[in-house]
């Protein structure tokens, strides 16, 4: 679909000086040194060339070899609606039920980023991006089209009734809604889940890590990334023929400009151009602007139409559409119509938006993960099938009632126009309306922007796909990010060329099953991490009852009620945390480790010191042979020194806290005030925990490392003062 997902720019405003003061070893299990993070950004040859000497063939031999292209392409569609029609709606049901599953089950609590990290943008910034994502140039293009296209033919029954009416809406809501985002949402999660929680790299092979193992760096993981990469083109390829042949009649409308080929070949040379200047000139927050633009636009035109229309009417279709929706879509997304098959009708609508959705799912899941770092599972989920959607019930609702009001009324001129050329229904409508040159111009540049920012945007996550990134935020090569915008235009071209819309829907239909394929392994590789992330809480909750809040060395310390309250106070600077680190922590977890030795254990304890501030970071970690290592860590965290603070140990306002990491992150809690006899309580407690930990694993050996090599890294960023600053 053609969503603006522009990915924010990995170069955001940082509030600390030096980020790497900030920055806990984290000691998260990797894979080997060419799947972690790189040194620099570099080409990834295998999949690079593999994919784009895929897209490039296929073009040159659609446009050299049309008709034979049109008929391969044709048979192919033939065989997989015949024979993988049920595949289609069942894989894309099983995805609403997982995601919708791993959301309200207890694993939902999970973030997408280590435990201690934080969402990089507010609450309502993230909602203003998500309902961003969510609208398009296709959207114009169909809401129109589709509602009078199913009243008017509907795949069963009668048409031009109350019921096909009703069903119409329907219809179009369900090809548009909650199934369409959970396939984002299962992608984003994917994505966002093992590269911000485990440090594996932003690609689509890394969810099927937990299955397959080191074997994703070898063929089968080129061959993963390769199937998305070429579902991907696809998908945005179809989103930008339909935007040309919608923007070349919005030329013809407006200026009497001529629907032809050349006309259209003019505007993919205007995206490419634009896409090239954005990535030349660095204009991506120019674009990104213009797409805000975009959304404001939207819903200008969407509130004229309400408010010129019949406002009444209007809103008592919004609310019976929702309604409508609600309690029939359950039936929906598993009628495959065994008795009675509108073959056709299925090729066109809900098998080609099916695969359309699968396609562009590795697009938007990148720029969905890439804003919802240090959100739960939950909030994830939910956010991404209500957010967009909500905005897509209103769009559709008012234009397609809208539509259906005129049809109903006996302007069959206007149904036939929208049926017979979709591309024409949108400005057919604005006709009806006043102010007919102004909404089309609106329109038209609204059409423009979300046509240039798809082609853009797709680019750039192509480019993604394509390399071997330093950091899940850094982006592919410019001149890759140019070679995949003229790669998608001559795509775009020759599927045009070929027969237009209908071949382009054709050809994601086919390239969308292989990629449908993954989202079963997806699912299956999600599904064990977050087998072990359950665990993981079960092995909370059935240790000590303080463990996560440090309250048990607390009160096994016999610390008197004066001590903790005079700790609680405290906001202890520099000096006094050197102090704490080199007496206490230190000393304590020396001894532990020497005790662990002394009892046949093989350990490693690494003392650093962090820089600017010059305060230790310890760190101890114990291998568990094939299962995770334990790992406790006493790190230096840096906070503004609160207004109500009455002892302020630092001049500079700002105190510090030694905090407890373990794997997962950081546990939320101070040992500074702690006695050397508390902290080793302490360590041993999570030691206890660990083991709980592996017990309730014990039924599957093995499957509480994700990865095969331990390979510690220095990559998770400290949320505490590394916040992105959004403006």
């Amino acid at each position: 679909m053609s969503q603006n997902a522009t990915p924010p720019a990995s170069t955001a405003g940082m509030k600390n000086a030096d980020p790497k003061s900030q920055q806990p070893s984290a000691g998260k299990n990797t894979p080997a040194a060419d799947a972690g993070p790189e040194a620099t950004t570099r080409v990834n040859k295998a999949v690079f060339f593999g994919s784009a000497f895929g897209v490039l063939g296929i073009a040159l031999w659609a446009i050299v070899a049309k008709d034979n292209a049109e008929a391969v392409i044709g048979s192919m569609v033939g065989w997989v609606s015949t024979n993988m029609g049920w595949y289609y709606f069942l894989i894309v049901t099983a995805v609403v039920v997982f995601v919708l599953f791993a959301a309200v089950s207890r694993v939902g609590r999970t973030k997408l980023g280590p435990d201690h990290s934080k969402p990089q943008f507010g609450m309502f910034t993230w909602a203003a991006m998500l309902f961003a994502a969510g609208i398009g140039i296709d959207l114009m293009f169909f809401s129109v089209s589709e509602p009078v296209s199913q009243y008017l033919a509907p795949p069963q029954g009668e048409g031009g009734t109350a019921e096909a009416a009703r069903q119409a809406l329907v219809w179009t809501l369900f090809h548009y809604g909650i199934t369409g985002w959970a396939l984002y949402a299962l992608m984003g999660l994917a994505l966002g889940y093992f590269s911000y929680r485990h440090n594996l790299p932003l690609s689509i092979r890394s969810a099927l890590y937990p299955i397959f193992g080191k074997k994703i760096e070898g063929p089968m993981g080129h061959a993963v990334d390769i199937a998305a990469l070429l579902g991907t083109i696809f998908g945005i390829a179809t989103s930008l023929g339909i935007g040309v042949v919608q923007l070349n009649y919005g030329l013809n409308f407006m200026f009497g400009i001529p629907e032809n080929l050349s006309v259209q070949i003019g505007l993919i040379a205007l995206s490419v151009v634009m896409a090239t200047v954005s990535v030349v000139s660095g204009v991506e927050k120019g674009i990104r602007r213009l797409s805000e633009l975009n959304v404001i636009l939207a819903v200008a035109l969407m509130l004229f139409i309400l408010a010129t229309g019949k406002t009444n009417f209007l809103l008592d279709g919004i609310v019976q559409n929702i309604g409508d929706v609600v309690s029939r879509f359950p039936a929906m997304t598993m009628d495959t119509f065994a008795y009675d098959k509108p073959t056709e009708w299925m090729n066109a609508w809900t098998l080609f938006f099916w695969a359309w959705w699968i396609a562009w799912a590795p697009f938007v899941g990148l720029f969905l993960a890439r804003i919802s770092r240090g959100r739960t599972i939950r909030q994830f989920v939910l956010g991404t099938m209500t957010v967009p959607f909500l905005f897509i019930v209103l769009w559709i609702s008012i234009f397609g009632n809208s539509s259906l009001e005129l049809v109903m009324g006996g302007n069959m001129a206007f149904g036939d126009a929208a049926m017979s050329h979709p591309e024409r229904g949108f400005y057919s409508l604005l006709a009806e309306y006043p102010a007919v040159p102004l909404t089309a111009a609106v329109a038209t540049f609204t059409g423009l922007l979300f046509y240039v920012t798809s082609a853009d945007s797709g680019a750039l996550v192509m480019s993604n796909f394509t390399s071997h990134l330093k950091d899940a935020d850094s982006d592919g090569p410019e001149w890759m990010r140019v070679f995949w915008a003229v790669a998608t235009g001559l795509l775009t071209l020759a599927m045009l060329t070929v027969g237009g819309v209908t071949t382009l829907q054709n050809a994601t239909i086919v390239m969308g099953l292989p990629l449908s394929l993954l989202l079963v392994f997806i699912m299956l590789g999600l599904y064990k991490a977050l087998r072990v992330e359950n665990s993981l809480n079960d092995s909370y909750r059935a240790s000590l009852p303080g463990i996560i809040t440090g309250r048990s060395s607390d009160l096994r310390g016999g610390r008197t009620w004066r001590q903790r309250l005079s700790r609680a106070m405290s906001y202890p600077g520099r000096r006094q945390t050197i102090r704490f680190a080199e007496a206490v922590a230190v000393p304590a977890l020396q001894e532990v480790e020497a005790e662990l030795k002394a009892q046949g254990a093989e350990t490693a304890l690494t003392v650093t010191t962090v820089e600017p501030c010059g305060i230790r970071s310890i760190d101890l970690q114990l291998p568990m042979g094939e299962e995770r290592a334990f790992k406790y860590q006493i790190y230096p965290v840096q906070y503004e020194t609160p207004s109500y603070a009455t002892r302020r140990a630092d001049p500079d306002d700002h105190y510090y806290r030694m905090e407890v990491f373990s794997q997962e992150g950081s546990y939320g809690y101070d040992l500074m005030g702690y006695t050397k006899e508390q902290v080793i309580t302490d360590v041993l407690d999570h030691y206890e925990q660990h083991l709980e930990f592996l017990h309730l694993n014990r039924a599957a050996p093995g499957n509480t490392v994700l990865v095969e090599d331990q390979v510690a890294k220095d990559n998770w960023e400290s949320d505490f003062d590394m916040q992105e600053e959004t403006k």
